[in-house]
């Protein structure tokens, strides 16, 4: 069994773990399978939105594909969050990559 069905097994039983969801959409990252990944990090983030580790995998995802604009606003949107949940380090790598697109 690999990972990718390892963690799908696991999500069997905590279908809502965020942390098993994060990492079964960097798996995915890992294999290629971007869109995958994508719709996992959305969804996370939209019933999560204080899952502030998921908004640097998602917004450098789109980067990589070209959607820039959607990642700047997911960057913006993580930076925030990471304020609000006083998660300093978050935010300072959040900060940086969305420095490094927008400038």
């Amino acid at each position: 069994m690999n990972r990718i069905e390892r963690i799908q097994q696991m999500l069997q039983a905590s279908p809502q773990d965020n942390f098993l969801r994060h990492a079964l959409a960097l798996e995915y990252i890992k294999t290629g399978d971007d869109t995958e990944a994508e719709k996992l990090f959305k969804a996370i983030l939209t019933e999560c939105p204080d899952y502030v580790g998921s908004y640097y995998h998602l917004a450098k995802l789109l980067e990589r594909n070209g959607n820039t604009q959607e990642a700047i606003n997911w960057y913006e949107q993580g930076m925030q969050a990471a304020k609000k949940t006083n998660d300093m380090h978050a935010y300072n790598e959040l900060q940086s990559a969305y420095e490094d697109l927008v400038y």
